[in-house]
């Protein structure tokens, strides 16, 4: 290993407190990598929580490895490295078990480089008995693993918590019997895991997905795995490095029973569940040993029973608090004065759509009313400035929809003029994405020359005005995130090619040299009887 990349993950380490760290070779290892640079990876939750789980055991080890930043990928270059873990310094090639905790779709053109530049076989049918078995959990796994299932040998179709234990028990008594990492079998009988190899995908002469075949032995469904949250639910390894890195990270809620039409939250999350005001306010307090800011995690902050008595106690300790959007229907005063005497200048709200027609559509439940009496509230505690998530391109959406985006803005900016508030207005405006798993899983996606033209008309009605902030997320990132979030296996083929074409930049020739057919992926409604991939 390079003296320069060795000092660098040092130093990294040094940083964090809360870290595992054993002598490698005295447990099974398992190397745990996000596909995304450090920074990013240290900042989800899901991920954390299941390294502790797995270094909790007696009889494994879990190390962290990640997509290098700019820094140290010229080092690793320079130096031709493998990429290495950070606690021991090891090569992925070195662990039986690489784990894949996958959250957005633009992440996945980083797991081939992460598996390449660990010295794995990049492709699942080139792994040979000497190579890790590679496997993927995380929300991507949770609705359509399909477009990864080339490069992965196994997928944890759940919450991890538990059923990381269920499949390491197995896979380790396969072991011990004497089994080669090969007998994939033994495993796919574990609930919640899918087994990508021991299924079948047949295909209709117009390419229309047909029929899932199991092979002999594999389940016929895989069945997605729940917990109750009665485990810790709270930051493992506190670091300065990452975007939340001056919070402590507490999950007071998993799942939503809001039922908004396009949100997997409240589908693949099904059915909300809460953490106990006791606990939360325990690890309040060990956040507090550590000097850092309390960040609340979860689908609807707002919606947490106990919101109010538990900011209550975050700011009777001392401590400045912070959350994710809010619903503009549950917000309360104690929470927008929380918000404000922990330093917070915006609030954030989702009416995800500017008309009442298109908010019923989607059954966003919000209404103007919710919208303007939040930022009363916010306005009363100090916080001036407000952020709206937008959506265009929604199913059934209409001009008269994209003009009512414009007017409730202005009424908003009104509004907030009447009661003396000269904050900002930030629109963060993205399209439709329809998702697997929820009810728009069978909508066609809005044209994008549409959505080109509606944005351009929205930024032309209010651009002019220093009050408002439009900002948008590039469109042609969007659509390829359509086409990879409800992608079939032809998908991942598409995904191995743009890889060797330089990953996000190769996608363009990738599809011209496979002949894939995009715009009927994106733009052509499926039956609601279609096989879907992640049928």
């Amino acid at each position: 290993m390079s003296w320069q990349i060795e000092r660098k993950l040092a130093e990294r380490l040094a940083d964090e407190t809360g870290y595992y760290k054993y002598p490698f070779g005295t447990r099974r290892a398992m190397a745990l990598c996000y596909p995304n640079t450090y920074e990013v990876a240290m900042s989800n939750l899901g991920m954390q929580i299941i390294y502790r789980e797995v270094n909790e055991r007696a009889d494994w080890l879990c190390e962290r490895a990640f997509l290098p930043d700019k820094e140290l990928a010229a080092l690793y270059a320079k130096e031709r490295s493998p990429l290495l873990t950070l606690e021991n310094g090891r090569p992925l090639c070195d662990f039986e078990i690489i784990g894949l905790s996958v959250s957005f779709e633009m992440d996945y053109f980083n797991i081939p480089v992460i598996l390449e530049q660990g010295r794995v076989p990049v492709l699942a049918a080139d792994r040979e008995e000497t190579d890790p078995l590679v496997v993927m959990g995380g929300p991507v796994a949770f609705f359509n693993p399909e477009p990864l299932s080339p490069f992965v040998d196994v997928c944890l179709i759940g919450e991890g918590e538990g059923l990381i234990h269920s499949f390491l028990d197995a896979y380790t008594a396969g072991r011990e019997a004497g089994e080669s990492r090969q007998a994939l079998l033994r495993l796919a009988k574990v609930p919640g895991v899918y087994v990508p190899s021991l299924y079948r995908h047949e295909y209709d002469e117009d390419g229309r997905l047909r029929a899932i075949v199991p092979e002999d032995g594999a389940p016929a469904s895989v069945r997605r795995q729940w917990r109750e949250l009665t485990g810790p639910g709270e930051t493992v390894v506190a670091t300065p490095h990452t975007e939340f890195g001056a919070m402590y990270l507490i999950e007071i809620a998993r799942g939503c029973g809001r039922h908004c039409r396009f949100c997997m939250a409240g589908y693949c999350y099904r059915r909300p569940r809460v953490r106990p005001l006791e606990y939360v306010k325990e690890a309040v307090l060990r956040g507090k040993r550590l000097g850092k800011k309390i960040g609340l995690m979860g689908a609807a902050i707002s919606d947490y029973p106990y919101i109010d008595e538990l900011v209550e106690f975050i700011r009777s300790q001392g401590l400045a608090f912070s959350c994710a959007s809010l619903r503009a229907d549950s917000i309360t005063p104690a929470i927008v004065k929380g918000l404000a005497e922990s330093g917070q200048k915006t609030i954030t709200l989702a009416p995800e759509a500017g008309s009442t027609h298109m908010r019923d559509i989607i059954n966003k439940g919000i209404t103007e009313e919710h919208l303007l009496h939040s930022i009363d509230l916010a306005t009363a505690a100090g916080i001036r400035h407000v952020r709206m998530y937008i959506m265009i391109g929604l199913p059934m959406e209409t001009d008269e929809d994209i003009e009512g985006i414009v007017t409730m803005t202005r009424r908003v900016q009104a509004h907030m003029a009447s009661i003396g508030n000269k904050g900002k207005i930030t629109l963060s405006i993205n399209p439709f994405i329809p998702k697997p798993c929820t009810p728009f899983q069978w909508m066609a996606m809005t044209d994008q020359k549409t959505v080109e033209k509606r944005l351009a008309y929205i930024k032309k009605a209010l651009d002019k005005d220093k009050q408002i902030e439009i900002l948008a997320e590039p469109l042609r990132q969007c659509y390829i995130q359509g086409v990879l979030a409800r992608g079939d296996r032809r998908v991942g083929q598409l995904l191995a090619l743009a890889h060797q074409y330089g990953g996000v930049k190769g996608w363009k020739r990738a599809v011209k040299e496979l002949r894939f057919d995009v715009q009927d992926f994106l733009y052509t409604e499926r039956p609601v009887d279609a096989v879907l991939p992640w049928s």
